[in-house]
């Protein structure tokens, strides 16, 4: 659907596909009523944003649940094409030990150094994404 010239919404059909699409994000967390967005390397796994992270303000918005927004997106600076897809959720660290060993197998090694020890799952509970089309 064309919500501007040259903007087009996508369904969740597309921004479910784009974001599992992706291997590279953005989460964004309050911090002191102030947002903050990290960089995170993730994998889209039963309806869920996965990803690696250690001790800071990630892990401390899942360990609290969090309301946060995930981005993802892709450009294309030479065309000046792209997309982007938000989604929004509530984020749980998984303590479980069944499910951490489960999802110790999916592809979450970070792409930064440090210690990321602790799985963050985010459920997608609202998805959205425009992107940007040249008529």
């Amino acid at each position: 659907m064309l919500i501007d010239e040259g903007l087009e919404l996508l369904d969740e059909a597309e921004c479910r596909r784009l974001l599992a699409s992706s291997r590279l994000g953005r989460v964004a967390v309050n911090m002191a009523a102030l947002p903050a967005i990290f960089p995170v390397n993730f994998v889209v796994e039963d309806d869920h944003i996965v990803f690696r992270t250690g001790t800071g303000t990630k892990l401390e918005a899942a360990t609290r649940h969090a309301v946060v927004a995930f981005e993802c997106d892709q450009v294309d600076a030479l065309e000046h094409e792209g997309w982007s897809v938000m989604a929004i959720g509530q984020a749980e660290l998984v303590t479980d030990a069944s499910e951490v060993e489960r999802l110790a197998h999916l592809p979450l090694t970070p792409w930064a150094g440090g210690e990321r020890t602790s799985i963050v799952r985010i459920p997608i509970e609202l998805i959205s994404g425009r992107r940007i089309i040249h008529p």
